[in-house]
């Protein structure tokens, strides 16, 4: 197996950051997709506050993230738009079609990913397996299959 890719962001040059670095891992590039891309584990349920660090990944590796995605009550708030380094995105929340552990980033050129979200107070164990599963090549389980696995400690 190989071993996810964990990035974290990084303030523009000159300019401290204002926001800690995003906890994200990746499926390698040269793997087809699986129902999740990865995993992002923010540190708080504030998307408005918590956006900007998983952007600034996105925005230097895989362009400009303009929208994102998620069901509907999976976070406490809901803007329709949401400041972020930069630029603004937009936001679309579903009742019904996207997995309520995932959210979906849409870049430039129509490309999207979607994230398991593993939840904010998790454990630090619990948080590396879900991380580690969801980047994981070999394994097709979605959102809802990934925290299934790992329990109610998830």
């Amino acid at each position: 197996m190989n071993a996810p890719i964990v990035r974290r962001s990084s303030a523009a040059p000159g300019r401290p950051a204002t926001y800690p670095p995003a906890r994200l891992a990746l499926r390698p590039p040269t793997f087809p997709p699986g129902p999740v891309c990865g995993a992002w584990w923010p540190r708080t349920d504030d998307l408005a506050a918590e956006l900007a660090s998983l952007t600034d990944v996105f925005d230097d590796s895989h362009g400009l993230v303009t929208r994102i995605a998620s069901h509907r009550g999976s976070w406490p708030r809901e803007p329709r738009t949401l400041p972020v380094t930069g630029h603004t995105v937009t936001a679309i929340w579903y009742t019904s079609g996207l997995d309520p552990h995932t959210i979906r980033l849409f870049s430039c050129g129509a490309r999207r990913w979607d994230l398991l979200v593993v939840p904010p107070r998790s454990e630090a164990d619990a948080a590396a397996r879900l991380m580690t599963a969801a980047a994981d090549p070999a394994l097709h389980l979605t959102g809802t299959d990934l925290m299934a696995a790992e329990g109610p400690s998830g």
